[in-house]
């Protein structure tokens, strides 16, 4: 039987800034990764890196990303993102339903967080496609400033790197199987490893591993019928283990149950995410064009805002058209802004020099019915607005009982280029209740002695919808505290 003061459950972004928060308050610190070790991170992995935190601006910017020079930084315009917007921003988001204080704990943080970060040896860098050169400057939108370098991928290598440094042990292909409890406290972890049980005993535990994204049943049961024909964007071992066993110890259930985060992805991706294409299954860049069902119809708002703020709700909308997929298009003067994403070799794309050979490439799709709604589409467009993709323009269209609310263009410039999406689920929104101390809460309301939690296994913060760069930026907040909570409890 091994010992140890604190035990850490996943090895994804808010699992290693619990293990070394918790190994800088003086405990000794074990990591259980159920993936193994080639296929470890959890969705972190398979994040873009997008970081979404207040910041008052330049100043504040230049501190976290010392590497790039002056010279080109002068040249950028980050403008700030205060406090009180990032609140607002998720209240908006959420339809007001996000947990006040919990959102309120890790907005505040959120910088002071990255900052911790940078300290143990992770690396941040300009946000460079979220941004448009605007009058010879580069303008960064949408509230969002930095990524991780390396996307998901580089933030989990430098987090296990810093983790290893500080001499972590991180056991790999070791699944959690439930808590011990003692005396009303949880005292430790029994898991399996290569066919044995074992009993890891620990004055405390942080369950930091991720949602139950992968879990077929689960996603049925709970986000409805049609969730199991959803396609999954990360790691395939998300299946609500934590989420069990923190129930199992008496833990409330908490969130938005039936609500994931879920994005256009392309039709041909494979059942879970490929660690070698990352995120780039994605397909983000439909304010910019229209997209179209089985039945050639629109059929949401491509513009209602920036991508940030409506990707992680429409995979939804996809899943529930005709067969569960739909078209981009896009013409010759937005094809240039497509992210890079759109320009790997893994893709489904058609494509054809006038809209009528389009339309007959759109596999699925009603031909004559798709050309008919183009044709309505570029008559509504109101041409005598601007077009401006850093802000929201209200270039829209007028007319259309679907509209679209900013960045709309005629579609009439060939040559034409569409793609093929369905959904993606990210990660689920349901998940335990805690506090801002980052304590699991049993169903009297009360802490679990010895039991917390961050990550996508946290409950409350997030319904319907979410801002862009949120997750990695709360999952590490509350790593952070969870970590020095239970090292303080343990070791007292």
């Amino acid at each position: 039987m091994s010992v140890y003061d604190v035990i850490v459950v996943g090895a994804g972004n808010a699992a290693y800034c619990a293990a070394l928060s918790a190994q800088e308050n003086g405990a000794r610190v074990v990591m259980l990764e159920t993936a193994p070790q080639e296929e470890h991170g959890g969705n972190s992995r398979f994040a873009s890196g997008v970081l979404r935190f207040a910041f008052r601006g330049v100043d504040d910017v230049r501190r976290l990303v010392p590497e790039v020079p002056e010279s080109e930084l002068s040249t950028f315009d980050f403008g700030s993102y205060a406090e009180e917007q990032y609140l607002d921003d998720m209240g908006r988001v959420t339809d007001y339903r996000t947990d006040p204080d919990l959102t309120e704990t890790f907005v505040r943080a959120s910088y002071d967080t990255l900052l911790w970060m940078q300290s143990k040896g992770v690396r941040f860098m300009p946000l460079y496609r979220q941004s448009f050169k605007i009058d010879g400057r580069l303008k960064f939108w949408g509230g969002l400033a930095l990524e991780s370098w390396g996307g998901g991928a580089g933030l989990v290598e430098l987090e296990n790197k810093a983790a290893m440094a500080k001499g972590i042990p991180i056991r790999y292909a070791t699944r959690a199987l439930h808590l011990i409890q003692e005396n009303g406290r949880v005292a430790g972890v029994v898991v399996r490893h290569a066919g044995r049980e074992e009993e890891l005993r620990a004055g405390a535990v942080v369950l930091a591993c991720g949602g139950f994204s992968s879990n077929v049943d689960w996603r049925t049961r709970y986000l409805g019928p049609g969730w199991d024909l959803a396609k999954v964007r990360g790691t395939k071992f998300n299946n609500g283990d934590g989420i069990r066993m923190a129930m199992d110890a008496g833990a409330r259930p908490c969130g938005h149950w039936s609500g994931c985060h879920a994005v256009g992805w392309d039709l041909n991706a494979p059942e879970f995410g490929d660690l070698e294409i990352g995120e780039n299954f994605q397909k983000h860049s439909y304010p910019f064009g229209i997209m179209v069902n089985a039945n050639g119809k629109r059929f949401l708002d491509e513009g209602a805002d920036f991508r940030n703020y409506t990707y992680a709700k429409y995979g939804k909308v996809v899943l529930e058209q005709p067969n569960q997929f739909a078209w981009q298009i896009f013409d010759a003067k937005t094809i240039p802004m497509l992210r890079d994403e759109y320009r790997i070799k893994r893709v489904t794309k058609v494509t054809a020099p006038t809209i009528e050979e389009l339309a007959r490439k759109l596999e699925g799709v009603n031909a004559t019915a798709f050309l008919d709604e183009v044709k309505r589409f570029n008559a509504a467009v109101r041409t005598d607005i601007p077009f401006n993709p850093s802000v929201k323009d209200g270039r829209c269209t007028q007319g259309l009982e679907v509209p679209k609310s900013n960045w709309a263009n005629r579609i009439d410039e060939g040559p034409f280029e569409a793609y093929a999406i369905t959904c993606g689920v990210t990660f689920t929104f349901g998940g335990i209740k805690i506090d801002t101390d980052a304590h699991v809460i049993d169903l009297d309301g009360q802490p679990i002695p010895g039991l917390y939690c961050a990550g996508e296994m946290v409950g409350g913060l997030f319904y319907f919808n979410y801002a862009g760069g949120t997750g990695l930026v709360s999952g590490a907040v509350y790593g952070r505290i969870a970590g020095k909570n239970a090292a303080h409890y343990a070791t007292r």
